[in-house]
């Protein structure tokens, strides 16, 4: 069989778009899905006046379901389920492993009891943490006396902390009514595909009824127990997330298919991932050659399922061990040895008044948003330039601010910006400028790279040399909203920009995401001949 190069259009994404935004019903107890281009329904991206007051309550403080809320809120996960009853071709599962970051690797497997106590001992520590996830480093709910074990004890030592569990769906339908018994009210279900026909490309195997059930009936029998799930929990109002693995020339189109149904079913969130395929993982796809798709190629598939299940876009593929911010993992510092050694006061007075905390700090960054869009309009109206809309990628630490030297970024958050709007659409992972406390100019290239669709990156501070070459690329450096709230910052700058526009000071050029937009997009996708 030989290999050959093909391009996908926009256009090609968008193929069925007028059926993935008509409406649904969903049970009592869920939440409307209705989305749409640039109005946040419901999902990662909105706020208590885009849902009701019971479903705010619940993800408000989530963020894994709350874009803003990853911000200020740590998550944790406790790798109490070694097995799985499916095989995928992007998974391999590590159980001593310290230094890759990906689903399915963890340092320590726990028992329920030691995951309790861990649980316990990060709290206490970390104020900030309010929810615990059982991802792994297999599937939950193949593992459910040791996941129910674990959420009974946290449901009455720590009852302040969200209950959520991930799973591949197989097992499923047979663990609703436990899962509500726990109060476990947030579920992700990784959901690749709908078409058999994709799925026996993605997984080789299931362990069902006793027996390994392989190729198109495999795919057929998940896909059947994955959407009778999903409707269950619907029926329940337990919040779902969908995972869904971008497979570049397998289910890249197909995901539009897998958005809407899961829309359909009423799912809460569609969270869209890039196939991590790197060989030194050991999956199937890695030793095969399978690529994953590029950071503009992810984005525009995500951008072609606007109009259906609200997307979440800033997940960062979290080991099954993680402790921490999104994007940040503090596993290391609560390893079992040094939980023993650790004076453990769970003060649940203190956890709420660090909340408290956070709650001013978010109305304070609301109104800062809202005072910077009325500059924004003004400006790109006198610009006349309505509908204008560019990427800027900005540095942070955390706490929703631009508040990171430029040098010592791992990563960049992705925001586009209008007159609308500064909406985060994504992150970017680049190699460490700042080594030593010296720059590495050789990482330079890859991190331009990384960020050229953009117009502007956002850091609190930035050193000669870098400066020169990104703005040689085309992308502005900006270090004076430094400590600044990030959107109020970027619309801020996108004000300055149609002002500089207007003025005949600068032109606007479109870059490599408007040219995506623009119907130019070209993805190489492998397909076999």
């Amino acid at each position: 069989m030989s290999s050959t190069t093909a391009f996908v259009s926009i256009g090609d994404l968008r193929k069925g778009r007028s059926a993935v935004s008509a409406p649904v019903e969903v049970a009592a107890g869920g939440c409307s899905t209705q989305g749409g281009e640039g109005k946040a329904s419901c999902g990662s991206s909105g706020g208590p006046d885009d849902m009701p007051a019971e479903i705010w309550e619940k993800v408000k403080n989530h963020p894994c379901y709350s874009e803003e809320a990853h911000h200020h809120f740590a998550r944790m996960h406790v790798a109490v389920a070694p097995a799985c009853n499916i095989q995928c071709n992007y998974c391999n599962r590590k159980y001593d492993c310290s230094n890759e970051s990906r689903p399915g690797v963890v340092s320590q497997k726990l028992t329920p009891e030691q995951a309790v106590k861990k649980v316990l001992a990060v709290a206490s520590e970390i104020p900030q943490m309010t929810v615990l996830g059982i991802a792994g480093p297999g599937d939950a709910l193949a593992n459910p006396k040791k996941t129910f074990d674990t959420m009974r004890e946290l449901s009455e030592k720590a009852p302040d902390i969200k209950l959520c569990l991930s799973t591949n769906g197989l097992a499923l339908p047979d663990m609703v009514d436990e899962i509500c018994k726990y109060n476990i009210d947030h579920v992700t279900i990784t959901i690749n595909m709908v078409d058999p026909a994709v799925g026996e490309k993605i997984y080789p195997w299931i362990f069902w009824d006793h027996k390994r059930v392989t190729g198109y009936e495999a795919a057929k029998i998940l896909h059947e127990r994955q959407m009778l799930g999903l409707e269950m929990l619907t029926a329940r109002g337990v919040l779902t997330k969908i995972n869904s693995v971008l497979i570049p020339g397998i289910n890249d189109e197909h995901l539009i298919e897998v958005n809407r149904e899961v829309k359909k079913r009423g799912a809460f969130l569609h969270n869209i991932m890039p196939l991590i395929s790197e060989a030194e993982h050991g999956t199937v796809f890695g030793l095969t050659g399978q690529r994953g798709p590029t950071a503009q190629e992810l984005k525009a598939v995500q951008d072609a399922c606007m109009g259906g299940a609200n997307l979440m876009r800033h997940c960062r593929q979290c080991r099954a061990d993680a402790v921490g911010l999104l994007g940040e993992d503090r596993s290391e510092e609560f390893t079992l040895d040094k939980i023993e050694a650790m004076d453990v006061v769970y003060d649940i007075d203190k956890r709420r008044a660090y909340q408290q905390k956070v709650e001013a700090e978010r109305a304070a960054q609301h109104q800062a948003k809202v005072d910077a869009l009325a500059d924004a309009l003004d400006a790109s109206l006198i610009a006349g330039e309505e509908d204008l809309s560019v990427l800027v990628a900005v540095a942070t630490e955390g706490q929703g601010r631009v508040n990171q030297h430029f040098g010592h970024a791992t990563e960049f958050q992705i925001y586009e910006v209008s007159r609308k709007q500064a909406l985060f659409v994504g992150h970017r992972r680049v190699d460490l400028y700042c080594q030593g406390g010296f720059g590495e100019d050789e990482q330079l290239p890859s991190i331009v790279s990384a960020i050229n669709d953009c117009h502007a990156v956002l850091v609190s501070k930035i050193g000669a040399c870098p400066r020169d070459e990104l703005t040689a690329a085309g992308i502005e450096p900006v270090d004076q909203y430094a400590h600044d709230f990030i959107e109020k910052a970027a619309l801020q700058w996108f004000a300055d920009y149609c002002a500089r526009v207007a003025s005949g000071a600068i032109v606007h050029q479109p870059r490599g995401d408007a040219r995506i937009r623009q119907g130019a997009f070209t993805g190489a996708v492998e397909s076999a001949a």
